[in-house]
């Protein structure tokens, strides 16, 4: 007994401390599936219908559901290209010593300290030069190559931690470099993949300003961009219906995150030895 008590003290600590979060998702949920009460605390009327954007378009927003194909693609495209690049980028960098590895080093990470909004001029130009603008494929790529130099400085860390004798063991046995890599170095840093994954798909999913400014088109018009167009919308004041897309937006994630915490907590604990 003894040895839970102190368990028991850190969760009632936390619970006490998220309880302002977790009353928010409540009421968030409450007045998603109730009418706005103004004269009282607890609604009077229960009602669906703030959910009707779920079987029909809001005048002048488009459908929900090609939002959310849009921005399931998009997520799941940027985690892609960020797992595959990351993980052949993160290898070289930790395991090859060529000519300036570590200026470039220090050059990925200089990549990572810029934030998206300082160089949205620059990355619209660009797009509306090589005729991405207002495409899917334009913004995907753009996400991806932001999210790269965290991806890659992540990856490299696990690679650190497998030990060498792994590989020698198996050039000697004659495989190739590649097969090396893809049958005995890959499966030892699976956790790092797994958690890299999942923080880049939890980083496209709620990705907002770029979305915004390189994609307005309605046809490729994300979630976080339909969900802004409802705020600002002087004509829209119902706003159930904005907390009901709101509560649609951030199930995917919530559900994601209750699945794979243990996964992602793995991004800053390092790989696996042996």
């Amino acid at each position: 007994m003894e040895d839970r008590k102190p368990n028991w003290l850190l969760t009632l600590f936390l619970l006490i401390i998220s309880a302002p979060i977790l009353i928010m998702y409540f009421w968030l949920f409450i007045d998603s599936i109730s009418e706005i009460n103004t004269d009282g605390l607890w609604p009077e009327h229960f009602t669906l219908r703030n959910w009707r954007f779920l079987y029909e378009d809001i005048d002048g927003h488009g459908n929900v559901w090609k939002a959310t194909l849009n921005t399931a693609i998009f997520a799941t495209s940027v985690v892609s290209i960020v797992v595959i690049l990351s993980s052949t980028a993160g290898y070289a960098l930790s395991r090859l010593r060529f000519p300036y590895r570590s200026q470039f080093l220090g050059f990925v990470l200089l990549l990572h300290s810029f934030p998206s909004v300082t160089l949205i001029i620059s990355i619209f130009l660009m797009l509306r030069l090589i005729g991405l603008y207002d495409t899917l494929v334009g913004v995907i790529l753009v996400k991806a190559a932001l999210e790269l130099p965290f991806g890659i400085w992540i990856m490299k860390g696990f690679y650190d931690t497998v030990p060498w004798e792994i590989e020698m063991a198996g050039l000697q046995d004659g495989a190739s470099r590649f097969q090396v890599w893809y049958k005995l170095v890959l499966p030892q840093i699976m956790p790092g993949i797994a958690a890299l994954a999942i923080f880049s798909f939890m980083a496209g999913w709620s990705e907002f300003v770029l979305p915004l400014i390189l994609v307005p088109g309605s046809e490729t018009k994300l979630l976080s961009v339909y969900l802004a167009g409802l705020m600002i919308d002087d004509y829209l004041s119902d706003f159930g219906l904005f907390k009901a897309v709101g509560l649609f937006y951030i199930m995917p994630v919530m559900i994601f995150y209750l699945f794979t915490q243990d996964k992602l907590m793995n991004i800053y604990g390092g790989g696996t030895k042996g």
